[in-house]
C-alpha cells in the first residue's frame, strides 16, 4: 500500500477560517474530525477491553512507542501483525514517538505540562525528588529504563524503526519536548534539533516504507515545538509544513510541547495559519472541555490524553454539570446513574451507590466502570463539537456547554 491510502478531506469551516470538520482516511478506517483518540499506552486502555472502547464511540486508539519498545518489544508486536491485531482493535491506531518520555524521564515531570512560566531560569530544571533518567544530545537520547534501569538509545531512526514495527496507521516524528521552564535560548536550540531530527525521520520513514511495502501504509506526522513563543511556533510550522526528503513529506502534524493553558487556542491558531490546510493536525495530550473548544476553534482536528481514564481510576467522574468524586459520602445512597441522561454502559446498568461501594472496597471493577463513563463523556463531547461545527452552531454550543460545566459566571 502507498501514501495514497492515507488522506484528509476538510469539511465545514468556521468563520475564522481555521476550525473545521473533516475526515481522516486510513488503511483501517476513517476518523470523522474533530475527534478524541482514546489512549491505550501499553496497547490497552487501562481496565477496559477494546470491544468496550469501540462501544463507547472511540474511533481510534493511541499507544506509546517508548513503553511498547521496552515491553513486550516492538518485534513481538510486529510478529503479531501490528498494534491493532495485537490488541484486537480493528480501527485506526496511532503511536507517539517517545518524545514525551524524553522530557518526563529527563526532567521528572509527568503529564502536567501547562505549568507557569515564572520559573523560566534553568535549562537543567528537574522535578523535585526525581532522578534524571534521560540525556539528550544532537544525535538522539540515551535513557535508563524505568522498569529495570537498563540503558537504551533512541535516535530518529530508532524511533521510526520501532514505530514501523508497531504498525500504527499514524505515527509521529521523534522530537525533543521542552518544558515552559526552559529558557528562550534553549527553546531555540531544541527547535533546531527537532527540525534536523524531522529530516532524518522522513528519510528513514521513506526507507522503511519501501522495505516493508507489503504492509499497510503508515502516515508520519511532524511534531511542532516552540513552547509559548509565536515566532518559534510559526517557524516550526513553516519548516515542517514545507519539508521534503526524496519526495517524502509529512502526512500531517502534531502540535506538541508544553502549552500555557490560557494561550492554548492562540498557539494552535498560530500553527494552523502556517500549515497546509489539506493535512490533519493532532494536538497531543489535551482532554479538558475548555481546551477542546479553544483548540477546535483554532484548527486542531484530533486529540489524545490519558486524563479521562487516569482520573477515573481515582473515582473522579465527568458530567455535563462538572466533575465530582463518586467515593464521597454524597454517593453512598445515590441509586442513580453517574450522570443522568448518559448513554454509556455504566450509566445504563449501574448506580453511583454501586460505584461508591466498589471504590471503597477497592474492587478492580471500579476502574473499569468509571473509565467507560469518562471516556464516553470525552468522546461524546468532541463528537458534539463536530456536529455543532457542521451545523453552524459552534459558538452557541460552546456557550451552553461551558456555562453549565464550569458554572454561571465562570465562562464568558
Amino acid at each position: 500500500m502507498t501514501a495514497t491510502d492515507f488522506g484528509f478531506t476538510p469539511g465545514a469551516v468556521l468563520d475564522n477560517g481555521l476550525g473545521r470538520t473533516g475526515v481522516i482516511h486510513t488503511p483501517h478506517g476513517e476518523i470523522a474530525t474533530p475527534a478524541f483518540v482514546a489512549v491505550g499506552t501499553k496497547a490497552t486502555v487501562k481496565a477496559v477491553v477494546p470491544e468496550a472502547v469501540a462501544d463507547l464511540g472511540a474511533q481510534a486508539v493511541l499507544a506509546n512507542a517508548y513503553h511498547l519498545y521496552l515491553q513486550p518489544g516492538a518485534d513481538i508486536v510486529d510478529a503479531a501483525g501490528g498494534l491493532g491485531r495485537f490488541m484486537n482493535w480493528p480501527g485506526p491506531t496511532f503511536t507517539d514517538s517517545g518524545g514525551f518520555q524524553v522530557m518526563s524521564l529527563g526532567a521528572g515531570f509527568k503529564k502536567v505540562l501547562a505549568m507557569g512560566t515564572d520559573r523560566v531560569t534553568d535549562d537543567q530544571v528537574i522535578a523535585e525528588g526525581k532522578e534524571r533518567l534521560a540525556h539528550v544530545d544532537d544525535d538522539g537520547v540515551t535513557f535508563k529504563s524505568h522498569l529495570d534501569g537498563s540503558k537504551h538509545r533512541f535516535t530518529p531512526e530508532v524511533s521510526m524503526q520501532v514505530q514501523h514495527q508497531l504498525g500504527a496507521d499514524i505515527m509521529f516524528a521523534f522530537d525533543e519536548l521542552t518544558t515552559l521552564m526552559n529558557t528562550r535560548a534553549y527553546q531555540e536550540e531544541s527547535l533546531e534539533r527537532t527540525r534536523l531530527w524531522a529530516i532524518r525521520c522522513l528519510a528513514e520513514h521513506r526507507r522503511l516504507t519501501e522495505e516493508r511495502a507489503d504492509k499497510p501504509y503508515q502516515a508520519l506526522f511532524g511534531v511542532l515545538q516552540g513552547a509559548q513563543y509565536e515566532d518559534l511556533r510559526r517557524r516550526a510550522a513553516r519548516d515542517l509544513g514545507a519539508m521534503e526528503v526524496d519526495g517524502q513529506r509529512f502526512d500531517g502534524f502534531g502540535i506538541g510541547g508544553a502549552l500555557e493553558k490560557e494561550n492554548l487556542g492562540t498557539i494552535v491558531g498560530w500553527v494552523a495559519e502556517e500549515l497546509p490546510f489539506d493535512k490533519p493536525r493532532h494536538l497531543l495530550g489535551i482532554s479538558e472541555p475548555d481546551d477542546f473548544f479553544a483548540a477546535c476553534a483554532a484548527g486542531a482536528d484530533t486529540f489524545d490524553c490519558v486524563n479521562p481514564s487516569r482520573v477515573a481510576r481515582n473515582a473522579a467522574i465527568y458530567t455535563a454539570d462538572g466533575r465530582y468524586n463518586v467515593n464521597t459520602a454524597a454517593s453512598r445512597r445515590a441509586f442513580v446513574p453517574l450522570e443522568e441522561g448518559c448513554d454509556c454502559y455504566t450509566c445504563t446498568h449501574y448506580t453511583r451507590a454501586y460505584l461508591h461501594h466498589l471504590f471503597k472496597a477497592k474492587e478492580m471493577l471500579s476502574a473499569t466502570l468509571a473509565t467507560i463513563h469518562n471516556e464516553r463523556f470525552t468522546v461524546r463531547l468532541v463528537d458534539n463539537i463536530r456536529a455543532a461545527m457542521a451545523a453552524g452552531d459552534f459558538e452557541a454550543y460552546r456557550e451552553e456547554f461551558m456555562g453549565r460545566f464550569y458554572g454561571p459566571g465562570q465562562y464568558s
